[in-house]
């Protein structure tokens, strides 16, 4: 991960918790590609996108734009899209595919929070409002816009304040 040996002088903490997030993020490939290969699947035979990986790219340079916009965007877009894709594969009758979902959402919640946690550390260092400073990021890199629906009880539990649920809110309302 090279969030890891990209950005120096961070806590050894940091370097711990990313370290866990790398061990689990390849404990996921691992039971997803061996699922796939029990269906006669390989990973790769499916079409992806590339969102994530273009927004590394984008936050190379900066450890709070990192933690701003990779764990506390994009994977969380994950916990919003994993109940649904959770019930499509329930659906279906592939019950260990929802299983590996419901694994993959325990520990993205933690990732996320991983993420939410030195997010708010880099803004307590730089004396950043979080919330504003969110926001800025998100226009500076181009981030996705958020959209419904949201998982707020992960969200909650991957450690999103009251205030920034709101903000969610406020996105459906708008609608």
């Amino acid at each position: 991960m090279q969030l890891i040996w990209r950005f120096a002088d961070m806590p050894d903490e940091y370097y711990f918790d990313w370290l866990k997030v790398a061990a689990e993020e390849a404990l996921h490939f691992s039971l997803l590609s061996s699922h796939l290969q029990s269906m006669g699947y390989v990973y790769g035979d499916f079409s992806g996108h590339d969102t994530l990986w273009e927004m590394v790219a984008k936050t190379q340079d900066d450890v709070l734009a990192r933690m701003a916009l990779v764990p506390r965007t994009m994977e969380a877009r994950g916990l919003d899209a994993a109940p649904s894709t959770r019930n499509k594969l329930n659906q279906v009758g592939d019950a260990a595919g929802a299983a590996i979902i419901d694994l993959i959402l325990r520990d993205e919640i933690g990732h996320v929070a991983i993420g939410n946690r030195w997010f708010a550390y880099l803004c307590q260092q730089r004396n950043l409002d979080p919330i504003q400073c969110y926001a800025d990021l998100t226009l500076r890199y181009k981030a996705p816009k958020l959209r419904a629906p949201f998982n707020m009880e992960a969200r909650r539990a991957a450690g999103f304040s009251e205030n920034e649920l709101q903000i969610l809110l406020d996105i459906i309302d708008a609608k």
